[in-house]
C-alpha cells in the first residue's frame, strides 16, 4: 500500500493508520543509524569522515544513505565548500535538533539501562 506524502488540512497526522506519512519521518529518525546520526550531530556540527569515525560499524554506503534521507526530511543541513580536497559540513536544522534531542534522550536511557534489558534476556532465555 502506497504511503501518502500529502496530509490534508482534514486530517489530524495519526502514526498508527498504515498510510500515515508521519510513519515514514518516524521510521527515518528512529532507524538504527538516523538515531546516531542525529545525536552526534546534536553535539556539534561534523564533516562526513568525523561522523564516519564517531559512530562505530556504519558504512560509508549507509551513512552516506542516512544523511541523504535525513537532508531530504529537513532535519540535516549539507554545506559543500568549494575546496580541494572536497569539503561537505553536517549540521542540524531547527527541526532536526528537536527531533536529535528527543532520541538523544532514547539512546542515553539505553545506555543507563542496558544492563537491566540484558539481565531480563537472561531470564527470558533461561525460561524458554
Amino acid at each position: 500500500m502506497p504511503v501518502s506524502n500529502e496530509v490534508t488540512t482534514t486530517e489530524r497526522p495519526d502514526v498508527n493508520a498504515a498510510n500515515c506519512p508521519s510513519r515514514s519521518v518516524l521510521e527515518h529518525i528512529t532507524s538504527r543509524w538516523g538515531v546516531l546520526v542525529l545525536a552526534a550531530l546534536l553535539e556539534d556540527g561534523r564533516r562526513f569522515s568525523e561522523l564516519r569515525r564517531l559512530i562505530g560499524g556504519v558504512s560509508e554506503k549507509m551513512l552516506a544513505q542516512t544523511l541523504q534521507t535525513l537532508e531530504r526530511d529537513g532535519f540535516v543541513h549539507r554545506e559543500a565548500h568549494p575546496v580541494i580536497p572536497p569539503r561537505v559540513d553536517y549540521s542540524l536544522t531547527e527541526l532536526g535538533e528537536q527531533a536529535a534531542r528527543l532520541v538523544a534522550g532514547l539512546a542515553r536511557w539505553s545506555e543507563a539501562h542496558v544492563t537491566d534489558v540484558l539481565t531480563a534476556r537472561a531470564g527470558y532465555d533461561d525460561r524458554s
